[in-house]
This record gives structure tokens, sequence and C-alpha cells, in this order.
């Protein structure tokens, strides 16, 4: 991947003029990153109420600027530092963004897989290269984010948990954080439930106390993901099969499908048939029951370990396929530093190549995650 040197990042003139000035050593000095959402801002309000010197910093990405109906993120985050009294900059990531987020995104679909762009984002840029920039620049070594989630220190180790609000927690998309890193990431908002966090907003008056939740792909306007996508990547129509490998019809293209998918698949059989298998070199689409598209076992790789001495073969677990879903008993069969196999106790609906297999202890914290590649 490369580090800094590699991509052409710039931090932009401070906005509203009002410059770093940090009072305090760098032990209470942190950046946080701010989408301009409620939750980045209120993390931004608890952290210098907490005493840390805040500076607030959001990425400037390539996006469809025109199909947003929720205006510019960047702005309300310069606003709401404004009305805290602490700086915010811009960083351009532009080029690593391209390269790293909208580029992997665009040959998972391509591959027949179904990236997460999110966390592709969160591991790949803000806890890495974007960390290294703003060590550079501010000399910053702590980061903090809008995220609900927890950090936990205890007897010298570091573990990154679940949120006290299950209906809210976000670990899924943090997991492949390094654990070097993980040391110094602040989650402030995991102790508390939504509305809270919206109350807190509101009491202070801030500008985005109400702003609506982001639920779609940035880069593509807050918009349909195909935005993003090349015309033959969305288009290339093939042929649509069961999962016995018989022709029954002709599918659209492989980007216009995920597995699980059920609506829009493109054949009426009678009964509900989901997606359970894209082929992207025979560029096929198979459709199956949900009985057929359902497996105990799954395999990951691209591995990342946050707690090694539970990362063995043997050990009970509890995984989790997709972000919405609490995590299910598993056990590990196989367990190195690039592939992982788990056998869950029951079966799981459609694991989707492209996606991510977390595991977590019994103690909600996450042991080890990657990139799912197969089930059966």
């Amino acid at each position: 991947m490369g580090g800094v040197e590699n991509f052409d990042m710039k931090l932009l003139p401070p906005s509203f003029s009002l410059g770093w000035s940090p009072t305090q050593d760098v032990s209470r000095q942190i950046a946080v990153l701010m989408s301009g959402g409620v939750d980045s801002s209120t993390t931004a309000h608890i952290l210098k109420e907490d005493g840390w010197d805040v500076l607030g910093i959001t990425m400037r990405i390539p996006v469809s600027c025109e199909l947003s109906t929720r205006g510019c993120c960047g702005v309300d985050a310069a606003l709401v530092c404004k009305e805290l009294g602490v700086a915010h900059y811009f960083v351009d990531v532009a080029e690593p963004f391209n390269e790293l987020i909208i580029g992997r995104f665009r040959q998972s679909y391509a591959n027949g897989q179904t990236p997460n762009p999110c966390i592709d984002c969160n591991s790949l840029l803000k806890f890495s290269l974007l960390w290294d920039f703003l060590h550079e620049e501010f000399g910053i070594k702590y980061l903090a984010t809008g995220h609900y989630a927890r950090v936990i220190k205890n007897d010298g180790e570091v573990r990154l948990g679940r949120a006290k609000d299950r209906t809210k927690d976000q670990s899924y998309f943090l997991y492949g954080i390094s654990l070097e890193r993980l040391g110094g990431l602040v989650l402030p908002l995991g102790g508390f439930a939504k509305d809270e966090i919206r109350s807190i907003a509101s009491d202070l008056g801030l500008s985005v106390a109400d702003k609506a939740e982001s639920m779609e792909l940035c880069f593509a306007g807050e918009g349909d993901y195909r935005v993003a996508l090349t015309e033959d990547e969305a288009e290339r129509e093939g042929d649509l099969m069961d999962m016995q490998g018989n022709k029954i019809s002709s599918h659209k293209g492989i980007s216009n499908y995920t597995i699980g998918q059920r609506r829009g698949v493109g054949f009426a059989g009678g009964k509900p048939l989901y997606v359970g298998r894209i082929d992207a070199k025979n560029n096929t689409v198979a459709l199956g029951t949900r009985e057929e598209v359902s497996f105990n076992t799954v395999k990951a790789e691209q591995v990342n370990v946050l707690i090694g001495k539970r990362f063995v073969a043997g050990e009970k677990l509890f995984g989790k396929i997709r972000s919405y879903n609490d995590p299910h008993a598993c056990k590990v069969v196989e367990a190195d530093e690039n592939v992982m196999t788990v056998e869950f106790e029951q079966v799981q609906f459609a694991p989707c190549p492209g996606q991510r297999l977390v595991l977590y202890d019994g103690d909600d914290n996450i042991v080890a995650g990657g990139v799912i590649v197969s089930a059966y």
C-alpha cells in the first residue's frame, strides 16, 4: 500500500482563520475526524469538556456533490468547530481515496464481490495514512471518531469492544485498525445511546443537532452506489443460473447483484429465490432457496488480529458476517496470519464474499477479522 510519502495529501488553510494553537502537551492533544454529523460533532465537544486540546479534521474526498441531498458536510463540520471554539482543517485525500477506496470498490464488484468501502476507509486511510499525516503535520498522537464502540484498557492490554448501545454498535467497521494503533484511538460515544448524543447536541445548540444520519456511500453523493461504477462493470449481461448450474434466464450485469439479494433478481420461480453465487470469470449469477444459500462454514483472508491468544484453532468465539447481525456462536477451525475459517453452530444466511467476518470473545471484544472469500 505504501505510506504517506506515496500519496499526494494536502493540508488546507485553517477554517475561519482559527489555527491550531495547543495549550497542553502532546499527551492531551487529539484530532477528531469530523464528518459534519451529530456524532462526530458531539465527540469534539465531549473531548473538549474532558480537558483535551481538540483539533477538528475533515477529509476532502472525491464526491458526486450534485447528487447529495445533505449539502456539503465539510462546511457543517467547520461551522461546528467554530461554534465550539476549536481549530478545524480540511485534508485533501482525493488521491489515496481514489486508489484505496473507490478503486477497490470498483474492482470488488468487477470480481463478483460485495465490498465494504467504509471498513476500507477506516483501515487503509483514517487509521493509517491520515493518522500518519496528522502526526507529521501537528505532532498529534491521539485520534478520535464518533463511532459507537469502545476502547478498553486494562492491565497493560487494550481491547476494541462493542458499544453499550447494541443497536448502534459500529465496532464491526473498526476491526481493521492495527493493534499498535489501538491504544491511541479514543471513542467517547461507546458508553452512550444515540438519543443521549442528540440531546447533548441539542442542549448545546449545535447546528447539526437534528441532522439526519448518513446512510449511503459518501463518494457516490449519498446516492445509488452504481454511480461510482463504470458502465462496463454495471451493465454487461450474462446467464442467470440455478444453484445446480442450469440456465434459467439472463442477468443485467453482476454489479447489480449481491449475495442474499431477493428483490430485483429478474426471475420469478414460484418460491422465494436469493442470489447465492456470483461468478465473475464466467459472468453468471446463480439463484437458490434460502436453504441453498445458507452455510455453516465461512473462510476469510487478509486477517487482522487484535487478541492473539484467543485467535487459535479450536477456540469458541462469536462471529458476525454482516454489520447489522448479532454475533453468533462459532468455533475457529483455521487460524493463521493470512487465513481464518470458522464453523458456526447454526447456519448463516448468505455469507457474502467481500464483506467481513469479525470474531468477538465472550466479553464482546474483537479477536480478529478478515475479508470473506467463501462459504460452504
